[in-house]
């Protein structure tokens, strides 16, 4: 059998079956690892009515059964040994890391970054040893990081870094893409690269779609708008990220449920805050010419479908061979370990010393109580704590309302953390630190406005849900 595809300024194409094998067996694997639901609810398998996970979290609940007692010290053995390479490359700048790209974005970072790599291992160390104030090693706040969020994420990176290459190099992004170009001028006045830049944020990571989209405003396909748009509206929480915000609620069956509710959310909020200000103010303008910016017409002749398997057969050919997939998924490992937990550990003990320690989250959420009653959401004050926490890091919220009794409440603060998308700790962080126009200010703005628009769309689920 011969698929037939043609691409742009190219002959014909033949697709042979093994061609199309190449592209779809990898896809489908990784859809069936990240995607597929499973009967399987707190360690066992049941009935689909009993409820349903991902075969990703399976692994992770059966590594973390082998390894709970060991995973605290490795998280702290990961987050100093990051430390120690980065202070190492800050003061003598050896060549081996300066020369090689990987390991000089991994460990010649900013000093701000820097400071938070220290702040990290402080407390990673504080907490592991119980040293120094009770405030920071307490079960409620080091402890609860490093002892509950801290192994979950060390697993689910590891996992997620081995195998999201199967997403990600075999051409599932590039079929999406192409098919979803229809979709992104009409609906959101995108490009329809944009699709792939999503894509690559909900499948992959929310750094990689602002990466991408930075890397696209350079390159001048995307205008200043645009890309302030895509990042912010766009770079999606992935899917491993959300399953470890609804494990930390402790609701793992209502995940398939979760990533439903948050993709509405953030078709929503996709569709109205860039119309409003501080996105619609931005100019419309290139900061370099590209005369191809606005190729993106299907080939004349060519059906979307099969130009859009063409497009993903091509990328499967370029496929990594064995030894380059597991060097590719053990940078990404590393680029996960190294770059994000002491971020979240350093962020999320300040945050929740804030947060525990004082009234700073309290006042913030009191607006949202009588919003929070409207929408008829139990234990509507201890909720209103986890909104604005949100802004500094995603996981604060699911961390401090993981102790609330309605399964309800904590439904919907997992769904909100995910969907209020600009957290400083990292998406917010980078786009700070890139081209894409956007200030400290106005992501704060975006992330009210998109607070506001998702809370009733996610109480109202939530009530039909529970």
């Amino acid at each position: 059998m011969d698929i037939n595809a043609h691409a742009s300024n190219q002959d014909v194409s033949t697709i042979n079956i093994g061609k199309f094998l190449k592209f779809f067996i990898p896809s489908m694997l990784g859809l069936i690892v990240f995607v597929f639901p499973i009967p399987y609810v707190d360690g066992k398998f049941v009935s689909y009515a009993d409820g349903f996970t991902i075969p990703i979290a399976v692994l992770k609940d059966i590594i973390q059964g082998y390894l709970e007692n060991f995973l605290p010290l490795l998280v702290v053995i990961s987050i100093m040994t990051t430390l120690v390479g980065s202070l190492y490359t800050k003061i003598f700048k050896p060549d081996f890391i300066v020369n090689n790209r990987f390991l000089n974005n991994l460990l010649n970072v900013k000093t701000s970054w820097l400071m938070l790599r220290i702040l990290g291992a402080f407390f990673a160390v504080a907490t592991y040893f119980k040293y120094g104030s009770e405030m920071i090693y307490s079960d409620n706040i080091g402890g609860l990081l490093l002892y509950e969020l801290m192994p979950i994420l060390f697993i689910v990176f590891f996992l997620a870094g081995l195998l999201l290459p199967l997403l990600l190099d075999f051409g599932l992004l590039e079929f999406v893409g192409v098919l979803l170009s229809k979709v992104m001028r009409p609906l959101f006045g995108l490009p329809g690269r944009s699709s792939v830049d999503c894509l690559a944020s909900w499948l992959g990571d929310g750094t990689i779609g602002v990466l991408l989209t930075d890397k696209q405003l350079q390159s001048g396909f995307y205008t200043k708008r645009e890309a302030a748009i895509i990042a912010t509206s766009f770079s999606a929480v992935s899917v491993t990220f959300c399953l470890v915000v609804i494990s930390q609620v402790k609701l793992e069956s209502y995940f398939i449920n979760m990533i439903g509710v948050v993709a509405l959310c953030g078709i929503v909020c996709a569709l109205i805050v860039p119309k409003l200000l501080p996105l619609s103010k931005i100019a419309d303008t290139y900061i370099t010419d590209n005369h191809e910016a606005d190729s993106e017409a299907i080939p004349e002749g060519q059906k979307l479908f099969s130009y859009s398997l063409h497009k993903a057969v091509e990328k499967a050919e370029k496929s990594p061979s064995v030894a380059t997939f597991l060097n590719d998924g053990l940078k990404n490992i590393l680029d996960m370990w190294i770059g994000i937990l002491p971020v979240v550990m350093a962020i999320g003990t300040l945050g929740l010393i804030v947060a525990e320690e004082t009234p700073v989250f309290d006042y913030l959420g009191m607006p949202f109580i009588p919003f929070l009653e409207l929408l008829n959401i139990p234990f509507a004050e201890e909720m209103s704590k986890t909104i604005m926490v949100g802004f500094a890091d995603m996981f604060l919220p699911a961390i401090i309302g993981s102790s609330i009794e309605s399964e309800l409440t904590r439904f919907v603060i997992a769904c909100l953390s995910v969907s209020q998308l600009i957290y400083m700790s990292e998406v917010g962080g980078l786009i700070l630190g890139t081209k894409i126009p956007v200030s400290f200010f106005q992501l704060l703005i975006i992330f009210l406005l998109r607070t506001l628009i998702s809370l009733p769309i996610i109480a109202l689920c939530a009530h039909m849900i529970f």
